[in-house]
């Protein structure tokens, strides 16, 4: 699967245009500030139904515009999809499967799967357990309709408990009976969101682990670990026991949206003892890890967007992925640099077809 023609109007500082891009290696290239990123975050965009930077669909707009809309088309060995993605300020957002729109945006997510390597993949470490719930959410949610799924509706019942706390408090009145009815579904969903995430720590911890040491040449031992108040042995009496306490927040202070994963490299904390070689490593074999998860998923290799990475990485790590993709591990790639002739150099002896293309 691979994007195989995309158009663009008003998407960001992109205004109207259209890329053919070639299904191996697409090379993205221009000043700083000219929308490199943003058309590798058009292709996130309309692969996931959002942006890989914002949570919010208009400050994808371009200042000067009412709308956004991007038109792709995807290929397979047998066949030809077209996706329309329209966003317009106040209105819901659209998107079009061959020209019919979803039922369900969700059904979107997971069709057309991607990975982004990113800059600031790093704040998976140096930030809070949300960043890394995000990530590993992402990750299940383009394998598993059914939990993206239960995941927003989850999230749909806290909101509305939380709301129902604040609103208890700002009253001055309780109602057991009312919190009840939010309370007993989002701990039915707490608990299979946790035996989900659970599986799929253990199915992804030793592919992490592998893409580790070869980009370390298994020079340190690596360890992810998940950890959920829902495992207790009696989750559901702790949460409800723990009422009082919710009421004086005025919000959920339990459940699976406070879960973390606890990064490690020779038994120690990454964040705290990782040098920034090694947290650069850490991440970097988290999104291999995701692309081959995926792969292995979906039967079809993801997309591959790497965000200014020459910049990031040294020598050594440049070099195995790169070796990557002239093995064949990835399917289509695209990468951005602000240095052309850095980049022609790099892949001059790849033996896959490189594409350019220079954004203004």
């Amino acid at each position: 699967m691979y994007l195989e023609k995309l158009y663009l109007a008003n998407f960001k500082n992109h205004e109207d245009l259209t890329f053919n891009f070639s299904s191996q290696v697409n090379c993205i290239v221009g000043e700083n500030g000219s929308g490199k990123t943003n058309l590798l975050d058009a292709i996130y965009f309309i692969s996931l139904t959002k942006s890989a930077f914002s949570n919010h669909d208009a400050l994808s707009i371009n200042h000067q515009a009412d709308f956004l809309m991007l038109d792709g088309i995807y290929k397979d060995d047998k066949k030809r999809f077209a996706i329309t993605c329209s966003v317009k300020r106040g209105s819901k957002k659209v998107v079009l499967y061959d020209k019919k729109p979803y039922e369900r945006l969700s059904d979107h997510i997971g069709r057309f799967p991607l990975v982004l390597i990113a800059p600031d993949d790093t704040d998976l470490i140096r930030e809070g357990s949300e960043e890394r719930r995000r990530f590993f959410d992402g990750v299940l949610a383009q394998m598993d309709t059914e939990y993206l799924s239960d995941y927003q509706h989850y999230n749909r019942l806290l909101e509305q408990r939380n709301s129902l706390l604040k609103d208890f408090a700002e009253r001055h009145y309780f109602d057991d009976t009312l919190l009840e009815l939010y309370t007993e579904p989002m701990l039915v969903l707490a608990e299979k969101l946790h035996s989900q995430r659970k599986i799929f720590s253990q199915i992804f911890l030793p592919m992490f682990q592998k893409h580790y040491a070869n980009l370390s040449e298994s020079r340190e031992e690596v360890n992810l670990i998940y950890e959920s108040e829902v495992a207790t042995d009696d989750f559901k009496g702790d949460f409800k026991r723990n009422q009082a306490r919710d009421l004086a927040a005025q919000r959920t202070t339990m459940g699976v949206h406070r879960d973390d994963y606890i990064f490690e490299i020779n038994d120690y904390p990454v964040k705290k003892f990782g040098s920034q070689g090694q947290q650069k490593a850490f991440v970097m074999a988290l999104r291999l890890a995701q692309y081959e998860l995926l792969e292995r998923d979906k039967a079809t290799k993801p997309i591959l967007l790497l965000d200014d990475i020459f910049d990031k990485l040294d020598d050594r790590r440049i070099e195995k992925l790169i070796e990557m993709i002239d093995n064949q591990t990835f399917g289509q790639v695209f990468l951005t640099d602000a240095r052309p002739e850095r980049t022609q150099k790099i892949l001059e002896k790849i033996k896959a077809e490189v594409k350019y293309f220079k954004t203004k």
